[in-house]
């Protein structure tokens, strides 16, 4: 009797933002290849161009996406490793009928919480991880759920504060 790890899928099914993506696996145009990365698959093949590369070995955090709810890091994981799981971007955070952006993207912006962007989306997604499990974080929770993340851009004094403003206004 074969073991049925030794079983080879031929396609995938991803649900990125809320829509559903199957795809081949494979070489060809429309397939993703067993090693791409998820970072790959949503920039390259999907066209979301929020998830950001950064160092490409998982040290930065900026192609911090949620799987499952779960702040995972894009670039270290190979996308037939998300089949069937619920991937969200930071383009699935605006609402999409009203447009209106997600509280943290607002706070951020509110609080000047970014200077050239490159590692927000990032940060964004992980900050929203935290908030999803607990909605009134306290600094150190904060701090400790961004510790993977690295800007050089900022002091990450304001984006403490901007999560803090979010916690405030949940407890008026």
């Amino acid at each position: 009797m074969a073991d049925r790890t030794d079983q080879r899928r031929d396609s995938i099914v991803l649900i990125v933002n809320d829509v559903t993506h199957e795809f081949g696996i494979g070489d060809h145009r429309y397939q993703v290849a067993a090693c791409d990365t998820l970072a790959k698959t949503l920039r390259e093949t999907l066209g979301l161009s929020g998830t950001k590369v950064g160092c490409n070995q998982g040290a930065c955090g900026s192609c911090t996406v949620l799987l499952d709810g779960i702040p995972i890091l894009s670039c270290m994981t190979l996308t037939v490793e998300c089949d069937g799981k619920q991937i969200t971007t930071i383009e699935g955070l605006q609402n999409k009928e009203t447009g209106k952006l997600d509280e943290i993207q607002q706070a951020f912006i509110d609080h000047s919480a970014f200077q050239c962007g490159f590692c927000t989306p990032g940060i964004i997604m992980a900050s929203r991880a935290l908030l999803n499990k607990n909605p009134s974080p306290t600094e150190t929770d904060i701090k400790d759920a961004l510790s993977g993340h690295f800007c050089r851009c900022i002091s990450h004094y304001q984006v403490v504060e901007a999560l803090q403003t979010i916690t405030e206004k949940k407890k008026k």
